[in-house]
């Protein structure tokens, strides 16, 4: 496998994620409103460099191992936001997006998560791809239920996220035989 992995769409490209994105990602991802139901808000760009450099998987599809893809808008060229693949196992993936502020309610969080998910279905043959989701956080629950998401698991105080216990939902896809 290669670390260059490119999906393209209508109006984003989805790339692998590159040590200048740094400050692209820390200036979206350092605003605790983007990452309300999140448990990672980095407070230096340092910070981010470091989880480039040193957290991500540098391939795609390892077991046990988060894969970063940055989404890139066509049109201007801009990072947007960014994907998170987990693979958990040889054929389930976790899939994770943050999209930032600006570019939020457009359709971009959906088009790259769709676009990724035949990614990952087509061309890396997994058959189950989960999202964890704050049952708080509304927005994204719609937007996996859009794209066929079906709730699977409702977890008690599963996560203390900034000095609390909250729920953790878990919505599921599986690939259509």
């Amino acid at each position: 496998m290669t670390n260059d992995i490119k999906i393209a769409s209508h109006n984003l490209l989805l790339r692998s994620i590159k040590p200048s994105d740094a400050s692209a990602i820390f200036k979206y991802r350092s605003m605790p409103i983007i990452n309300q139901y999140q448990g990672w808000i980095p407070e230096k760009l340092e910070e981010v460099d470091d989880f480039i450099q040193n957290k991500i998987a540098k391939e795609i599809n390892q077991i046990g191992t988060w894969y970063q893809m940055a989404i890139i808008l066509n049109e201007s060229e801009t990072l947007i936001g960014d994907l998170g693949l987990h693979f958990v196992e040889n054929h389930v993936v976790e899939i994770g997006c943050t999209i930032a502020n600006e570019y939020q309610g457009k359709g971009y969080a959906t088009e790259a998560l769709n676009h990724a998910i035949h990614y990952l279905f087509t061309d890396l043959n997994k058959r189950k791809i989960t999202g964890s989701v704050d049952p708080r956080n509304k927005a994204s629950i719609a937007m996996l239920q859009k794209l066929g998401f079906k709730l699977e698991a409702h977890h008690k105080k599963a996560f203390f996220l900034r000095g609390e216990w909250v729920d953790d939902d878990i919505y599921v896809l599986y690939e259509k035989n």
